[in-house]
Formats: structure tokens, sequence, C-alpha cells
């Protein structure tokens, strides 16, 4: 039997999923001494819910990261705060967002993609080239955007609850490096996204430049796994469904609803709470399937099947309410562009989804783990 942790990195998880869905939409497991919700309603209602915060009360930065670099930066992301430093904060880093053009981002994603593959690995293409892209449109160039890329990198090993000492030091060694690479550029007159940033905290008479700097990274961790996991699922549904006949986005979405890239996420009690009929005690956690939600049919009819034309298909794989991610456009923006160099460069899709070897451990986040192969661009050119 499946524990919700150990269904993120199963072959096929989704029918332990369903089963959840249908029979234990909401209920408290005691191996993981937190409480389980699955069904789309469940989830909604967590989601929604003000008290149900996204750090322990006690604990709104990992103890080992506590007065290092890794910890200034953790403690200010609108990801991992509530209330109202968050709630500003979040418009200004939606807005800036919002800001960005489509064709940019495909433009740089193509770019990254192609020099990546023309003598790397997938890994790369997944892990690499969102983190790159994101760098490009912060306003990092000339190889700083490669070399923030390697630092996210490290710095990504200090957010997952499991995270040892090293790892924390690493991530603390890294966010150190990341500030003083991108704290130049958070500038009222620079361009990209860093001095998007400072214009719009100017317009909102936000007081404090530190939690900018801090989102400007956090803008890179977030693209970071959950990038890869998704650009890692499209290249295994290519496999199974074959090459995409329509809009390549549709068929992006539909594999971040059918094989989400982002499995579950947790949030903990501020104080006693009602939901989905269940009563929960203050400080307690709830784990929520997203994954499971996504294939709800009280949402998504015919959940199980793979649907790129699904009519409005409703995802939780970006979270919803206040903490719903606002770079849910630019993700599926840059997994597209990348799809698309993968399709063009013509690679044996089955030689690849068969050369699988499971997914990476991980409690949270669905990334499949491929041979470590060159990706030939037998068939794309600088200009194809």
């Amino acid at each position: 039997m499946l524990s919700p942790v150990q269904a993120v990195t199963h072959p096929d998880p989704y029918p332990y999923y369903a089963q959840l869905v249908a029979d234990q939409p909401a209920y408290y497991d005691d191996t993981l001494r937190c409480w389980v919700f699955s069904s789309a309603a469940a989830v909604t209602a967590a989601l929604a819910e003000p008290d149900c915060r996204v750090r322990p009360a006690g604990e709104p930065v990992p103890s080992g990261l506590v007065g290092t670099a890794a910890g200034e930066v953790f403690g200010s992301l609108v990801r991992m705060t509530d209330g109202q430093f968050h709630d500003r904060l979040k418009q200004i880093v939606a807005q800036a967002l919002g800001q960005v053009g489509e064709q940019q981002v495909r433009a740089i994603s193509i770019e990254r993609s192609r020099a990546v593959l023309s003598d790397s690995c997938l890994d790369e293409l997944m892990f690499a080239v969102p983190a790159q892209v994101v760098a490009r449109l912060c306003g990092l160039d000339d190889g700083s955007d490669e070399q923030a890329a390697r630092l996210i990198g490290q710095f990504v090993q200090c957010l997952p609850a499991t995270a040892t000492a090293d790892q924390q030091a690493g991530a603390a060694r890294a966010a150190e490096q990341l500030q003083q690479l991108m704290g130049p550029l958070l500038q009222a007159d620079s361009a990209g996204l860093l001095g998007e940033l400072v214009r719009l905290a100017n317009r909102a008479d936000w007081p404090a430049q530190a939690p900018l700097l801090a989102n400007g990274i956090g803008l890179l961790s977030q693209t970071y796994d959950a990038s890869a996991g998704l650009i890692g699922n499209c290249v295994l549904a290519v496999a199974r469904y074959g090459v995409p006949a329509g809009e390549l986005a549709s068929f992006v979405r539909e594999v971040a609803r059918h094989d989400s890239p982002v499995h579950n996420t947790r949030r903990f009690a501020a104080g006693p709470l009602r939901l989905a009929g269940c009563s929960i005690e203050a400080g307690e956690s709830i784990l929520l399937l997203l994954a499971a939600a996504n294939r709800d049919p009280a949402i998504n009819p015919e959940p199980a099947r793979f649907w790129p034309q699904r009519p409005e298909p409703v995802l939780f794989t970006f979270g919803a309410a206040g903490h719903g991610c606002p770079g849910e456009r630019l993700a599926i923006g840059i997994a597209t562009a990348a799809l698309q160099v993968l399709i063009e460069a013509g690679p044996d899709w089955s030689a690849l989804a068969g050369g699988r070897s499971g997914y990476r451990p991980s409690g949270n986040i669905r990334i499949p783990v491929f041979p470590a192969t060159t990706v030939a661009l037998s068939k794309v050119t600088e200009s194809g």
C-alpha cells in the first residue's frame, strides 16, 4: 500500500490517488502524523482558509537557516510567508511577472534550449534552461545567467524539510553569491524583472529592498525543480501519446494536470479549524495532494484521460487563492518552448522514455530521471 509521500515517485500513483479521492478525501494519517486532503473540494477549502499557513507558527524559517543568507531569502519569500507582508509583496511580484511578454519568454527559451541541447544531456534542458530564462528576464546575461542557474540549484537544496546540515550550509553560500550577483540590478533604472520590482515597489510605497531581492532569487528557485518536472513529464507524455498535433501549449497544460510536476504541498493550522468535515487542532499540518485533486472527476470529467483539448481544465498544480503561483504563465511558456526545440531535434522518444530510471527522490516534486546522453539537434539550426 502506498503512502501519500511515496506516491510522488511511484511509476503510476494515480489509481491510488483516485481511491483516496473516492474513499478518503480527507483523513488523518497516523504514520505521517498529519491530515491528508485529496479531493478538489477539500484541497480548495484548505488553500482558501486564511488560518492554513505555509509555515509552522513557531518556525517561520528552518532552524538550520536562521542567521544565514539563505535564511534571509527564505524568510522573505512570498511563497513562505502569510499575512499583510505577503499580500502586499505578492501583488508587486505578480504585477512584475505580468509585464513579461510571451514572445520574449519564447525567444529566450528557444535560444537557451538550442544552446543547451547542442552539447548537453536532457537534464540540462529540464533544470538549466528554465533557471537561465528567468535569470535573463531578471537582467542577467553574458554568462551570469548560467552562473545564477548553477547557484540556484545549490540553493533549492535547503527548501525540503529533509535538508541536511551540509545542504543548508551549501544553500547559505549559494544565497550569498546570488545576492552579490543580482543585487546590483536592483535599481529603478535597471531593465528586466528586478528593475520592474523596484519600480512597482516605489509606486506602492514598499519600504524595503531586501525582500525584493529575496523574491528575485525566489523566482529562480520556484522555476528550478517544478519546471524540470514539467518538462520531463512532457517528454514521457510525447513518448506515450505521440508528438502533439494541436497547440503545444495546450499539450503542456494537460501534462501539468494529468501528470503534475508538483504532487503536494503543506499547510499548518494557525488555530483550531473545521475543514472538509475534519476538526483540526492548532499546530497540526495538512498535506494537500494537488495531483490527486487534478484528477478529481468532480471538477475534471474523465480525469484519467489525457486530453490536450480538454475544455476549461482545472489545475491545482500551481496552487490557488492567496498562494496561487503568479508564474504559471511563465512556466507553461518555458516548458512549451523547450518541448518545441526537443521535438524539432527529432529524438527517439521511445528510447528516451525507455531509458528513464525512475524519479528523483522527493517528497513532493515528480521529476523523471533520464540517461545522461546528449540529444543530437540534427534537425535544428540556429535560425530554424
